[in-house]
């Protein structure tokens, strides 16, 4: 065949193409749709109409493109019931954006549309990332400092209790708490819960579709917090269970993950904590975890913070799919070497809890929860408080009662602890002020700097607070040695949570006489 010209060549697509079916030369681009602006970090959602018959949480896949000039970000969609079908995407960046949906499903692909994202809300910082290798801060570079609490259970207690949980937290101190996804059955939780994350026949769990409902009540209490600025550190799986949910076979454990993180990605207040006390859970191996681990990281198009806690084995926090080290001990001293092995934030995310149980995680006093939040913030960590009061009545000794304990079901804060944690976020929170880029650094450098943190400068010489705990030494005076430059001085009580100022400013090796007690605390800042 001879060469086409230009012009042969348009007449011979012009020919063949009216050979075509009209269904396909009538093809043109379709229009996007467009909608409603929403601010950066806020939630764009994607419903789309598709079919209600057979299995679409097993049958259907969907997914949609995102596109801001050259930039595409892949977010994974989900089956919501009766028909309805979800993208739940949250927009880093401010601009036009557009999507196109994918699917194997005729009527749920090829979906285009755009949107424009605006400046944040006054209040919206974005999701929490990792800040200089050991500390956090919000996507926009806001300082965030965990002071995170535990209350396993609280979405899967009645309403009420759940809305007294939101009320206590409203003024509590806290900024993070540890939740269970699953419900759990362990000593004092032995209620069945009002949903279940599966349907549910007596006792058999149908493991190929979900409960959309109780997903969407986990997302309303979700809100709930974030409008708290309260981040949900999202337990995964535990070994607490009397429903099946931690012995599911390995391709339900990744259906369960997949869906999760398609509904949940998008709030920007998540973390992924992939288990409570993995190595509780025999069913599974560390291989399994380490599998789940990249089925969680393939799926998150949002990157939340992930992490593991473990019960006596500690998990290798080395391994780059991990963001932080989420612990169980209160070995606060060998903070330094985990920070140093791991380059990475450490939460000391149990650590015993405040109350009065007969047993030895569930009986340490306010004090002493108090001393083990001062110890890991002046060894460049971070604490999660837990409380577990048993009321003083004969009742509390009756084991067919069920009091409701904070560490677990919510409700109200009963324990002393919570004052001098707010004490103490305070003093964290102001020593690192906006825009200071180095906060919360620790000095490496002792004793120079002898049961201190330092926060501003890229070393102890450019300090610009310096926070000390003496905890159990109690001199009558003691000689501080400061950096170069003028500081005023704090003599801090946490146990009393008062601050009572040093008269005058201070320089060089500085001699400040002391109450002759134990766990006080010295907070020096630049003038």
């Amino acid at each position: 065949m001879r060469n086409l010209t230009r012009r042969d060549a348009l007449k011979f697509s012009g020919a063949a193409a009216a050979l075509l079916p009209a269904t396909l030369t009538a093809q043109q681009p379709k229009a996007r749709q467009q909608h409603t602006p929403i601010p950066q970090w806020e939630i764009f959602e994607l419903t789309l109409q598709g079919p209600a018959t057979g299995n679409p949480f097993m049958e259907v896949d969907l997914s949609a493109d995102f596109r801001l000039g050259y930039r595409s970000v892949h977010v994974p969609g989900f089956y919501d019931g009766e028909g309805n079908y979800k993208v739940r995407f949250m927009p880093d960046t401010v601009g036009e954006w557009t999507y196109t949906t994918a699917s194997n499903n005729a009527s749920l692909t090829g979906k285009t549309g755009s949107f424009t994202v605006t400046k944040p809300f006054p209040n919206a910082h974005g999701p929490i990332v990792v800040h200089n290798a050991q500390h956090f801060s919000y996507a926009d570079g806001t300082p965030y400092f965990p002071f995170g609490t535990t209350s396993y259970a609280w979405i899967h207690q009645s309403e009420a209790l759940q809305q007294q949980t939101l009320a206590t937290l409203m003024s509590a101190p806290f900024n993070k708490i540890r939740m269970c996804i699953f419900p759990k059955h362990y000593e004092y939780n032995h209620n069945e819960p009002p949903f279940y994350p599966f349907p549910r026949n007596g006792t058999t769990n149908d493991y190929t579709r979900f409960d959309p409902h109780f997903f969407a009540h986990l997302e309303q209490r979700i809100l709930d917090l974030q409008k708290l600025n309260i981040e949900a550190d999202l337990i995964l799986f535990h070994p607490y269970d009397r429903w099946g949910y931690q012995s599911m076979s390995p391709e339900t454990d990744a259906f369960y993950l997949r869906y999760v993180v398609a509904r949940l990605g998008a709030y920007r207040n998540v973390w992924w904590s992939m288990a409570n006390e993995w190595d509780f859970m025999k069913q599974k191996t560390l291989a399994d975890f380490d599998r789940l681990f990249h089925v969680l990281e393939a799926a998150d198009a949002h990157h939340h913070l992930r992490s593991i806690h473990h019960g006596t084995i500690m998990y290798d926090y080395g391994h780059p799919w991990i963001t932080h080290a989420s612990l169980q001990t209160d070995e606060f001293d060998k903070a330094p070497q985990w920070l140093a092995a791991y380059k990475k934030p450490v939460i000391f995310d149990e650590c015993k809890y405040e109350g009065n149980l007969n047993r030895r995680w569930g009986n340490i006093s306010a004090a002493e929860m108090t001393r083990r939040f001062w110890l890991g913030v002046i060894n460049g960590c971070y604490v999660t408080h837990g409380e577990t009061y048993l009321p003083e009545t004969e009742e509390a000794f009756n084991e067919d009662t069920t009091p409701t304990l904070w560490w677990s079901h919510g409700g109200t804060l009963h324990g002393e602890s919570s004052a001098a944690i707010a004490q103490l976020r305070k003093l964290v929170e102001e020593s690192a002020p906006i825009p200071n880029a180095r906060m919360g650094f620790f000095a490496q450098d002792k004793p120079y700097y002898l049961n201190a943190t330092v926060y501003g400068g890229a070393d102890g010489k450019q300090a610009q607070t310096i926070l000390y705990f003496m905890d159990e030494h109690q001199p009558i005076w003691y000689e501080f040695p400061l950096p170069e430059g003028t500081f005023t001085a704090e003599l801090i009580d946490p146990l009393t949570t008062t601050a009572t100022p040093v008269p005058g400013t201070h320089t060089g090796k500085t001699k400040i006489r002391m109450k002759v007690k134990s766990r006080q605390a010295l907070r020096f800042r630049r003038v």
